[in-house]
């Protein structure tokens, strides 16, 4: 039988955070997460549970509202390396989640990387 999308996306995603997960070392985890309209990425602490960072292309002070394209990821990846600094974070290790890693992920990472985080 074969497998739909969707199940290859969870199984992906599962497998990518699990690797993640023993190579964390207490670094927060920089997650994101992108649809069909917009893309979000969030710096979560997972020993606290909590969110450290988060930014969006749902934020009206970016000017980004409904665009998801290779432009609005690397403005996201910045602005979530700004607030990342500001909240006294440095080294993170990228959560892609179930996404590949090529266009829109990519852009968000390497403006993350040129901003100032390190994973």
């Amino acid at each position: 039988m074969a497998n739909s999308k969707r199940d290859l996306f969870l199984k992906r995603r599962l497998r990518v955070r699990n690797k993640l997960r023993k190579m964390a070392a207490g670094r927060p985890r920089l997650s994101v997460h992108r649809s069909n309209k917009n893309i979000s990425v969030q710096l979560i602490d997972d020993l606290e549970g909590r969110t450290l960072a988060a930014a969006s292309t749902m934020e009206k002070d970016l000017g980004l509202i409904g665009k998801n394209n290779v432009e609005a990821a690397s403005k996201i990846g910045a602005t979530i390396a700004e607030r990342a600094k500001a909240a006294g974070v440095e080294s993170v290790y990228f959560d892609r989640g179930g996404f590949l890693f090529h266009g829109k992920i990519k852009a968000l990472a390497d403006a993350a990387r040129e901003g100032g985080l390190k994973f």
